[in-house]
C-alpha cells in the first residue's frame, strides 16, 4: 500500500547504498530494471514502484498529477527509512527534480534522464493518441501487466497528454534552491530543447551535465553501458568534480 493505494514495489534486497528507480510516462518500473537494473545491480541495492496507472499497479479516477506522484515518491522513500540515490526517466526525472526540491533529506544524488522542468520546454511534436499508428501495439503491452485491462489504454493514454500539456510548471528560481548534486543526462535529440536542457544544468548549483551524440529519448535503451558508465561515474565521483580549469564550479574549489 502506498498513501492507501495497493502498489507494486520492488523493495531494496540489503541495507547498502541504494538506487530508486522513477520510470517515465505510459512506461513502468519493468524498463529501468531491464536496462540499468542489472549493471547498477553489482554495487547498489536496487528499488522501484509502479506508479498509479502504469505497469502492474490500478489507476484511480484522478487525473495525473506531477505533484500526486511526488507524493507517491516521497511516500515511498520515507518508507525506505534511508537516504538514497534517485534515477528518474522522462516524467520520474520531473519527478526527482520536485522530490530534490521538496525533501533534499531522503536523497544523496538525483539522476535526471530526459527531464523537462516546464512543458514548454519540449520539442513540438505530434501527440500520441487512440487513433495514433502504434497504439493497438502500446494496449497490448500496457494490458500484459495492469491489473485494469485493455480498455483501459486509452483512458491512461489520455490521462498522460493532459497533463503533458500542463505540466509541470517548475521555475529555475525552484531549480535553483535544489542542495543535493544532480546529473543532468539527455540523447541530443530528446524531447527536451536543448536550451531548455542548459538552462536546467545551469539553474542547478551542484549539477553536472552530459549529452550523449546519436541518441534519442530512449538514450538508456540505445546507449545502455555508455549511460551506466555516466551514471556511475557521477554516483561515485567527488562533489564538486575536480577539473584542471574550472570556471562555472571555480568558487566551489576554492571553497573546498
Amino acid at each position: 500500500m502506498l498513501n492507501g493505494h495497493p502498489t507494486w514495489a520492488l523493495l531494496p534486497k540489503h541495507k547498502g547504498k541504494t538506487i530508486v528507480f522513477l520510470h517515465g510516462g505510459l512506461s513502468s518500473s519493468a524498463s529501468l530494471l531491464r536496462t540499468l537494473g542489472p549493471p547498477l545491480s553489482k554495487r547498489y541495492a536496487l528499488a522501484a514502484f509502479d506508479r498509479r496507472g502504469h505497469g502492474r499497479t490500478a489507476d484511480t479516477d484522478e487525473p495525473f498529477s506531477v505533484d500526486a506522484m511526488t507524493d507517491e515518491t516521497i511516500a515511498f522513500l520515507t518508507s525506505l527509512d534511508r537516504r538514497v540515490y534517485l534515477v528518474g526517466h522522462s516524467d520520474g526525472a520531473n519527478v526527482a527534480l520536485l522530490v530534490a526540491i521538496r525533501r533534499p533529506d531522503l536523497l544523496k544524488r538525483v539522476v535526471a534522464v530526459g527531464a523537462n522542468y516546464h512543458y514548454d520546454g519540449l520539442v513540438a511534436m505530434d501527440d500520441f493518441t487512440p487513433e495514433s499508428e502504434g497504439f493497438a501495439e502500446f494496449a497490448m503491452k500496457y494490458a500484459k501487466h495492469s491489473p485494469d485491462g485493455i480498455d483501459h489504454a486509452a483512458v491512461v493514454l489520455n490521462k498522460f497528454t493532459q497533463m503533458a500539456h500542463t505540466q509541470p510548471t517548475m521555475t529555475t528560481t525552484q531549480l535553483a534552491g535544489i542542495s543535493v548534486p544532480v546529473l543532468v543526462l539527455v540523447g541530443d535529440d530528446d524531447v527536451a530543447r536543448l536550451g531548455h536542457t542548459v538552462s536546467l544544468y545551469e539553474s542547478i548549483p551542484e549539477s553536472q551535465l552530459a549529452v550523449v551524440p546519436g541518441a534519442s529519448h530512449a538514450v538508456l535503451k540505445e546507449h545502455t553501458k555508455e549511460c551506466v558508465r555516466l551514471i556511475e561515474r557521477f554516483l561515485l565521483g567527488p562533489v564538486p568534480p575536480v577539473t584542471k580549469y574550472p570556471l562555472r564550479r571555480a568558487k566551489n574549489h576554492q571553497s573546498k
